[in-house]
């Protein structure tokens, strides 16, 4: 199914095609700078069910997105759950990971804009959160593009107290001002 279309991108159902290149996604060292680190196959494939698993419980999930025009899958873009230890969750996250091919197109920001219009339009959501450690300026760019605003730094309490990664930025959107 195809939830959202944009000029350029389909966010839709994942399908098992999407699976090697996913794990190759998720094995790229650029792609996973800002995460802790790369994710094996088999780790790839668990946060795969974890996805499937989130569609079945919410209707709603991290959508697989493919270039129109290729049909090329680029990677996800969609919502989550965010119910680790926080002043601020549970909460609906927003967010992207795409391949390193797919950078540099404003793919992310054109994805996640329609993403949070389905999300406010389709899906009944009130506010989203978005979140990624503060070095990650790329994606704070897209947090800011699509409309969202800073709300804070927090200790991300699944991310190692001497990791770079560990200072997260926090990103916030409500349907009314």
């Amino acid at each position: 199914m195809i939830y959202i279309e944009t000029a350029r991108l389909r966010l839709r159902d994942w399908e098992e095609a999407d699976l090697e290149p996913f794990c190759r996604l998720n094995a790229d060292e650029q792609v996973m700078k800002y995460f802790p680190k790369t994710l094996s196959a088999e780790e790839t494939n668990l946060f795969y069910k974890s996805i499937q698993s989130e569609f079945n419980e919410c209707g709603f999930g991290l959508y697989a997105v493919e270039v129109k025009e290729n049909k090329d899958f680029i990677g996800f873009i969609g919502f989550h759950r965010a119910t680790f230890e926080a002043d601020f969750t549970p909460c609906i996250e927003i967010g992207w990971r795409l391949k390193k091919d797919a950078w540099g197109n404003g793919y992310a920001t054109e994805g996640a804009a329609a993403c949070l219009q389905y999300g406010f339009n389709t899906l009944g959501f009130d506010e989203v959160y978005s979140f990624t450690a503060d070095i990650n300026a790329p994606s704070k760019n897209v947090m800011i593009k699509i409309g969202m605003r800073y709300v804070k730094m927090f200790v991300h309490p699944k991310v190692d107290e001497d990791s770079p990664l560990n200072k997260h930025v926090l990103f916030h959107v409500k349907t009314k001002p």
